[in-house]
Parts: C-alpha cells; sequence; structure tokens
C-alpha cells in the first residue's frame, strides 16, 4: 500500500476511534443520568450555514433542518477528524506509530476551545456555556469530554501502532 494512504489511513483511524470512545463516554454518562447524546442541534447549526446563519439565539428554536440528526452525527465524526489531523500536523506521523500520551491529551483539552469560543455561543449558550443554567457544571462537563478525547486519540493510536506491526 502507498505510504501517503497508509499515513492517512492512520490518521482517520484514529480520529474515528477518539470520538468513538467520546461516543462511549458520552453514552455511560447519559445511562448515569447526564443529557442524551444527541447532535441533532449541531446538525441544525450546520443545516442553516448554506442560509448564511451561523449565530443563533437559541438553536432549539431554529427552523429544523431536514436530516439534523444525520449531519450533526457526521459533522462530529469530521470534527474528530480534524483534530487527529491537528496532532498528526504538529507530531508528526511518527507519532501514529510511537504514540505517546501528553500531546493527545494536550490537542484533547484544547479542542475545548472550540465549543467553548465558537459552537456554544452560535448555538445562544453564549461563550463557554455563560447562558445556560449552570455554566460551571457545563464547563466542567465540556472539559472532561475532551479530556476523554485526548485520551482516546491516544489509545486508538497506540492500537493502529500495536496491529499495525
Amino acid at each position: 500500500m502507498d505510504p501517503l494512504v497508509q499515513d492517512i489511513a492512520r490518521v482517520a483511524l484514529v480520529g474515528v476511534g477518539a470520538t468513538a470512545t467520546l461516543d462511549l463516554w458520552l453514552l455511560l454518562q447519559q445511562r448515569l443520568g447526564g443529557p442524551p447524546l444527541d447532535f441533532s442541534p449541531i446538525g441544525r447549526w450546520v443545516g442553516h450555514w448554506p442560509r448564511g446563519v451561523f449565530r443563533h439565539v437559541a438553536i432549539a428554536k431554529a427552523e429544523a433542518i431536514e436530516g439534523e440528526r444525520t449531519l450533526g452525527w457526521s459533522f462530529h465524526y469530521a470534527t474528530g477528524l480534524a483534530f487527529a489531523a491537528l496532532l498528526v500536523g504538529l507530531e508528526g506521523v511518527e507519532w501514529t506509530r510511537s504514540p505517546t500520551v501528553l500531546p493527545a491529551l494536550a490537542i484533547g483539552i484544547g479542542t475545548v476551545l472550540a465549543p467553548w469560543l465558537v459552537m456554544q455561543p452560535a448555538l445562544g449558550a453564549g461563550i463557554a456555556a455563560a447562558r445556560t443554567p449552570s455554566p460551571l457544571k457545563s464547563r466542567a462537563r465540556s472539559l472532561a469530554n475532551h479530556a476523554v478525547f485526548g485520551l482516546g486519540l491516544y489509545l486508538s493510536a497506540l492500537f493502529i501502532a500495536w496491529i499495525s506491526r
């Protein structure tokens, strides 16, 4: 197989694996009484982009978009792939062959800035969930989720490196 194709596949598998790790974490939280695992609001947000609407006062009150659940899940996984590519872009593709935990956790935790500064304000929740009923709880949950994503980056790369030997 072409080395470039192998490298792209590694990055994609790391991104998908990390995102799936996050999803398992979110399912566990849901089973323990946390919020439901629903990316429809994200799909609704993204679905409004072609109409030139990037910000909402409250995404729940915005017009529904056909296929918003699928669009939300797709965007969720595409974002995971992009963050995996960022990690490999910063660390080099060799990181996928000999992964270390610190860069993965740093990227994972650092990615919390995306929802805090972009997504939450655009959905009407304010910067870092400031307009939610429990901002500190929302921030802590986001930070924990993104740390789990970072751990998922590392574990996915570790698994891929192991099976590639």
